[in-house]
């Protein structure tokens, strides 16, 4: 391990968790048995963009839901793990199965539940308000919380770093701006 920004320049694939890092951490259950999760803009916009950009975007959760599969659907993530409870043999899979190297992944978590992939990747971010064992384990620790920002900021740096970020001022679907 180098220097961060030196680091970011080799990644190809983020991770992330839902709860605490895409949102607040606050759900609200539904009598159906889903639950409704409120998404800051920013992040999913970053999420699309490095997707269209080629990067791989797997989210792992112990969360689950039919509104949560389709928000990711929505932003074109294909690799999704959700009601995840071994975290761990999921993230195996997805570096495995894209050929990618620990040096490769960024993997953003905000909870103990996340300590055993954040230790796998060489890595590991989290958002402002991660809880103390996650900030220890992590080499970034973004300026902003989950759900705030967090996960536009770590997109936004590595496809700066890779020169990669607002390429020809187009949006997420390639249209350039009249």
């Amino acid at each position: 391990m180098g220097n961060f920004k030196e680091d970011i320049a080799r990644v190809k694939a983020f991770v992330f968790d839902v709860d605490g890092v895409m949102t607040d951490g606050g759900i609200i259950p539904t009598p159906d048995g889903d639950f409704i999760r409120r998404y800051y803009a920013k992040d999913g916009y970053a999420m699309a963009y490095a997707i269209r950009e080629g990067y791989k975007i797997c989210v792992i959760s112990g969360g689950r839901g039919e509104m949560l599969r389709r928000r990711l659907e929505m932003l074109g993530v294909e690799r999704m793990y959700l009601n995840c409870m071994d975290k761990i043999t999921a993230i195996k899979e997805f570096m495995a199965d894209y050929e990618l190297a620990a040096e490769e992944v960024i993997y953003m978590g905000d909870d103990i539940p996340d300590l055993e992939c954040m230790r796998l990747v060489d890595i590991p971010v989290c958002p402002a308000d991660a809880c103390m064992e996650v900030i220890e384990a992590s080499r970034y620790v973004s300026e902003y919380n989950g759900g705030h920002g967090a996960v536009r900021d770590i997109v936004e740096q590595v496809l700066r770093v890779q020169g990669r970020w607002a390429k020809n001022l187009q949006g997420v679907l390639g249209i350039p701006s009249r």
